[in-house]
């Protein structure tokens, strides 16, 4: 038996927008909040996600149904990001932006409990430094680690989105982890 999402893109494919708009509501939310871990850049995350149904609309008679819907959306949707990190100038950093438009990082937009003055300053200063740092990681790091700690993605998983093996997942990984301490050791 195939899975909802390979029913509904056989149905969209066929020209029921109303599948196509469910297959949307699936994954609008998650596809953005990937795009953003990646991007740091609503604009960017909400281009990101338009793009990727854009692109699903277009190629749904390339989709194969043997694979899960989600590793080919969300192929799609990293590729798009990576080519986004990949096309920024080297000198892009989004600290002059956040300095510009203090508290409008995204961080400020996680709902609070009873934080006090004291310990919100402290967690956005430590937010801010973990936030710049995955900001300085290479694209190919920068991908599995957002897949794989801010998504919950599988190593096979990611390794599916990204057509590579495993092994090269793990080792992705481990040298995500391995440039993030290293970034982060002095600072926190």
């Amino acid at each position: 038996m195939k899975s909802l999402e390979a029913r509904l893109a056989r149905l969209a494919l066929k020209g029921d927008q109303s599948a196509f708009a469910e297959l949307v509501g699936l994954y609008q939310d998650k596809l953005y909040h990937m795009a953003y871990r990646m991007l740091y850049n609503r604009q960017e995350a909400e281009d990101v996600v338009q793009d990727t149904f854009l692109r699903v609309y277009k190629n749904l008679e390339r989709y194969d149904d043997s694979l899960k819907f989600s590793t080919w959306i969300y192929r799609i949707a990293t590729n798009l990001c990576i080519d986004r990190l990949r096309k920024r100038k080297p000198s892009y950093s989004l600290d002059a932006e956040s300095n510009d438009h203090e508290g409008l990082d995204g961080y400020s937009m996680i709902p609070s409990d009873n934080r006090t003055p004291e310990s919100e300053l402290l967690l956005s200063e430590t937010q801010h430094i973990i936030h710049q740092a995955i900001e300085t990681l290479p694209a190919k790091y920068k991908s599995v680690m957002v897949l794989r700690y801010l998504q919950d993605m599988s190593l096979q998983e990611i390794g599916d989105v990204l057509e590579v093996p495993v092994t090269t997942v793990k080792t992705r990984v481990h040298r995500g982890r391995e440039f993030l301490r290293k970034k982060l050791e002095h600072k926190l």
